[in-house]
């Protein structure tokens, strides 16, 4: 029998679709677990699903997918874009990324990233960029099987709300 990410050509294991608000639920109880998994982040509920619902809000502030087997999701993956002033295109972050256990290990990650990429050709993205936390070792080594390698850029982040520790002069 096939491994089902070697399988036979025209035949697809599984189904990409767009995501809907009736899988908002889903993806909430994904994106907590992908939280903890990632970073051993405990996340807050209202938080999550707040941003999980931005992708349905209108205008929509990120866009989500699925994977399905059957009628079981059992990926997803979303993203946000951002505008690029030096190519006059979009940039699609992706923001999250998730299987469930019991389908890992089966070529389902490298599937749905496949088919995100023809997305974001079909959508007219300059590029796919991610960030991995340092820490996540496996999911940089999916990420690098995929084709992705690390940018040239380093990532800042600093938080409005803390106050800067001089203020000047």
């Amino acid at each position: 029998m096939r491994h089902p990410s070697e399988h036979a050509p025209g035949s697809e294991p599984w189904r990409f679709r767009p995501a809907t608000a009736d899988d908002l639920a889903t993806l909430v109880a994904f994106t907590e677990q992908e939280g903890f998994e990632a970073e051993g982040l405990r996340l807050n509920r209202a938080d999550v699903e707040r941003g999980v619902a931005g992708a349905f809000s209108t205008p929509p502030r990120a866009r989500c997918w699925v994977v399905t087997s059957g009628i079981a999701i059992i990926a997803s993956v979303s993203i946000t874009t951002e505008w690029s002033n030096f190519h006059g295109a979009d940039y699609w972050w992706i923001q999250s990324v998730f299987v469930v256990p019991e389908a890992r290990g089966r070529g389902v990650v490298d599937w749905m990233l496949s088919r995100l990429r023809q997305e974001a050709r079909a959508g007219g993205a300059r590029d796919l960029r991610l960030y991995a936390h340092a820490a996540n070792g496996r999911a940089r080594r999916v990420y690098e099987r995929a084709g992705f390698s690390p940018a040239a850029y380093v990532i800042y982040s600093l938080d409005p709300s803390v106050p800067p520790r001089d203020e000047p002069r």
